[in-house]
């Protein structure tokens, strides 16, 4: 497997301008509400771009583990499956860079079917739909009424293993079974490091002086602690590693990706998940895509191995922001589970990387956010009694020098930056 994308894509990834003109620790019980005099309206008095305001908002309602390196610094909550909440590069006084559901978590309240608390980084497993899914209980019909994200990965803490200065280690053991009637026994265990920029991305010739950047890495394991092996014909489970960031009207997703011999001139595209994109939301370039991350319409896209890259990332022009997600990538073809809401003919075929921009469900229903999410998936674990498989995924923002910023963005993603058409 690989994680640095640049010996891989530097110098091949290049979309043309021409096309585009054709998204520590505090105190507090999770579950229980929090009363109006301790919190009140704290998030309308604040401001909650913060990442000081942010970190102080949270540990009004919930423990949390601050990995700090000088102003690079990143929030943990473990009651929510030791998943990164924010982070930032330039302290407490700089943004934070994750998206926070103030309003759900201020309420105290547990919602039915998934509890989008925010972060950006958390952990689900797959597959999502289909005949092995775990979020469908057996028999029942692919519809939202029926999907329910499961309580280990949505309302249930992680017991915290270790955590330093620049690293907190969580582990979970589960029991459960897919729609199909598998049974479960999984160890789950997650760690978060804070890292150096250069440990994120190898970007040669770049300035750091002239950026500002915080990067960090989730890694990912999932044992089969049952007596059983996991077989394709019962269903197969994959890591998912999430990120919920602020959308803005001028953020891109940039999607580098690869064409295999023989391949037509276009990727296959997954845009099937809430209804075909629209062509001004979706661009395809010659080497990459480009989806739009407004948190104003309902859409999500998703690239199988044969296309993905180890790289995609994301330019919020409003706030000057880029944000990188590395990841492993097998070198070999691997079956990854598909999360497609239905029975499917071919239950291997799912996405590698995945992007959404939240939206109206439906007419006259509020979106769940607004946010945007970056995401990345493993392949299938076909795992015998105590083999384990292991996914990372790491996560970067830099802002500052314009300069710096453009060139990383070449190198990293293989465009222009003046090039992302939502600015």
């Amino acid at each position: 497997m690989h994680l640095n994308p640049l010996r891989n894509i530097r110098g091949v990834l290049w979309c043309t301008a021409s096309l585009l003109l054709s998204n520590c620790v505090g105190t507090g019980d999770p579950g229980a509400k929090t009363s109006e005099e301790s919190v009140g309206t704290f998030e309308h008095e604040q401001d909650m771009t913060t990442f000081g305001n942010q970190l102080e908002f949270l540990r009004r309602h919930v423990d949390v583990i601050l990995l700090e390196r000088g102003p690079a610094q990143v929030a943990i909550v473990p009651s929510w499956q030791g998943r990164v909440m924010t982070s930032t590069s330039s302290g407490p006084g700089g943004p934070g860079m994750g998206w926070i559901n103030t309003e759900l978590i201020n309420s105290g309240e547990v919602l039915p079917h998934m509890n989008p608390y925010g972060g950006e980084d958390r952990i689900w497993l797959g597959p999502e739909g289909g005949q092995y899914s775990i979020f469908f209980p057996p028999g029942a019909p692919f519809v939202f009424d029926h999907w329910q994200v499961p309580a280990f990965l949505d309302t249930e803490a992680f017991d915290v293993v270790r955590s330093d200065a620049e690293e907190a280690c969580f582990h979970r053991r589960v029991r459960f079974e897919n729609y199909s009637g598998t049974q479960f026994d999984v160890d789950i265990d997650r760690c978060v490091r804070l890292l150096r920029p250069e440990e994120a991305v190898e970007a040669a010739g770049i300035s750091w002086e002239g950026l500002q950047a915080v990067a960090f890495e989730s890694v990912n394991r999932i044992t089969n602690r049952g007596s059983e092996a996991w077989t394709a014909d019962k269903g197969l489970l994959s890591i998912w590693i999430l990120g919920m960031f602020p959308p803005s009207p001028r953020t891109t997703v940039i999607i580098p990706y690869r064409l295999p011999p023989g391949a037509p001139d276009k990727p296959r595209v997954n845009d099937r998940y809430f209804g075909k994109v629209p062509e001004d939301r979706l661009i395809v370039g010659p080497s990459c895509l480009f989806f739009r991350a407004d948190g104003g319409y309902r859409s999500k896209i998703g690239l199988g191995w044969e296309y993905a890259t180890p790289v995609i990332g994301s330019w919020d022009a409003e706030r000057e922001v880029l944000t990188v997600v590395e990841y492993t990538l097998p070198d070999t073809p691997k079956p990854y589970v598909n999360s497609m809401w239905e029975l499917q003919e071919d239950p291997y075929a799912g996405d590698v990387i995945n992007a959404y921009n939240d939206g109206s469900p439906a007419p006259g229903q509020p979106p769940l956010g607004p946010f945007y999410e970056l995401e990345t998936s493993s392949p299938a674990a076909q795992l015998a009694p105590g083999e384990s498989l292991e996914h990372r995924h790491r996560t970067f923002h830099a802002a500052g020098n314009r300069k710096d910023l453009e060139e990383l963005v070449r190198q990293l993603l293989g465009v222009e930056l003046r090039e992302a058409p939502w600015q």
